[in-house]
C-alpha cells in the first residue's frame, strides 16, 4: 500500500546511519542509499543531512518521519481488513432467492451439514423472477451466488448449470378463489373439460412434454401458451383472464388470489440444487455433505 522505502527512512533515522540500518535490514548500505536517494527524489524533497559523523533530518524530513510510522500503521490495518474481508468471502456461501426459488428448502440442508464445514456463513442474495432474465440469473451460478434451488428439468437450465437432483414437485392446477373448481379438494381431467387450460409450451422440459401430451389426448381442453419460465405475471394473467393454469404444488402460496389444487395424475418435476458448471473446491464439498446426507435420509426411511 504505501512506499516501502518509508521502513528504509525510519530505521536509518533510528539507527543514525546508513551502516547500522543496513545491518538492521540485513541488506547491504549501498542498497539502503539507493532506496533513500529514490525516496527524495519520488517526494522531490531532501529528507536528511549526511555528514562523516552519520545522518540527521531536515525540516521536510522531520514531518515525513513524524507521519511515516502513523502511515505504516495505517497502511497495515488497510491491508489486514482486507484480507480479513477477503478470507470471509472463501468462506461464505451465496445462496440466490426468489418468489418461485425460494432459499428455504437450502437452509433445510444447510443446517443439517454445516457442522461440517466450520467457519462457512451464509449470505442470501434475492433476485427476480423475470421469465425474460432467468437465463442469465442461472448463467451467473458462481459469480452472483454459488447456489439456487428450484424445479428444474429445463434444457436450457441444463446447459448453463449443474444440478443435484433432491427430491420431486407435483404438477398441480391453480385457479382463481371465485372459480368453480375452486371448491374441489382436487380435481380429474375431466374437471377441466371446457377450460382453457394455462401451461408452458413443448420443448424445453421433458416432464411439461409429458403433462402436455396427456393433455391433448383430450380435446375438450383447449392449451394456452405460456412463456417458457414463470414470473408473476403468469400467475397475475391467471388472476386476470379466470383460466386455470398448470402450476406446482411448492407454488401454492405464491399468489394469494389461487387456489393451488392436485390432480388425479402423478406427473412430477424434479427439484434440487443448482450450481455452477465450473465449481470450486467448496462448492464440491458442500454438494458431496449433502450427497452423503441424502443418502442417510433414504437409507432411514
Amino acid at each position: 500500500m504505501y512506499n516501502r522505502q518509508l521502513t528504509t527512512f525510519l530505521q536509518v533515522v533510528d539507527s543514525g546511519s546508513f551502516h547500522k540500518a543496513a545491518e538492521g535490514l540485513y541488506i547491504s548500505s549501498t542498497a539502503v542509499i539507493k532506496q533513500i536517494n529514490a525516496l527524495e527524489k519520488h517526494l522531490d524533497l531532501k529528507l536528511l543531512d549526511r555528514t562523516n559523523h552519520g545522518v540527521t533530518l531536515t525540516p521536510p524530513g522531520e514531518v515525513i518521519y513524524r507521519h511515516a510510522k502513523a502511515i505504516i500503521d495505517y497502511s497495515d490495518k488497510a491491508v489486514q481488513e482486507a484480507r480479513l474481508l477477503a478470507a470471509e468471502a472463501d468462506t461464505t456461501f451465496c445462496v440466490g432467492t426468489s418468489i418461485l426459488n425460494p432459499c428455504k428448502p437450502f437452509m433445510d440442508l444447510w443446517y443439517q451439514v454445516s457442522h461440517r464445514l466450520p467457519g462457512f456463513k451464509l449470505h442470501i442474495v434475492p433476485f427476480e423472477d423475470d421469465h425474460q432474465g432467468i437465463l442469465g440469473e442461472i448463467s451467473a451460478l458462481g459469480e452472483k451466488f454459488d447456489f439456487l434451488i428450484g424445479a428444474c428439468d429445463s434444457r436450457q437450465w441444463l446447459d448453463r448449470c449443474n444440478f443435484l437432483p433432491l427430491g420431486v414437485y407435483h404438477h398441480c392446477v391453480a385457479v382463481p378463489r371465485e372459480h368453480p373448481l375452486a371448491r374441489k379438494e382436487k380435481l380429474t381431467i375431466e374437471d377441466l373439460y371446457g377450460q382453457t387450460l394455462m401451461m408452458v409450451k413443448r420443448g424445453d422440459s421433458s416432464s411439461v412434454d409429458q403433462v402436455r401430451t396427456f393433455v391433448e389426448a383430450h380435446p375438450a381442453i383447449t392449451i394456452e401458451d405460456t412463456p417458457q419460465f414463470y414470473d408473476m405475471e403468469v400467475f397475475n394473467r391467471c388472476v386476470k383472464t379466470r383460466q386455470p393454469l398448470m402450476t406446482l404444488d411448492c407454488w401454492r402460496e405464491v399468489h394469494p388470489s389461487l387456489v393451488t389444487l392436485p390432480v388425479d395424475w402423478a406427473f412430477t418435476i424434479p427439484y434440487g440444487i443448482l450450481y455452477t458448471l465450473h465449481p470450486d473446491r467448496d462448492t464440491l464439498r458442500f454438494i458431496q455433505l449433502v450427497k452423503e446426507q441424502t443418502a442417510r435420509r433414504g437409507k432411514s426411511t
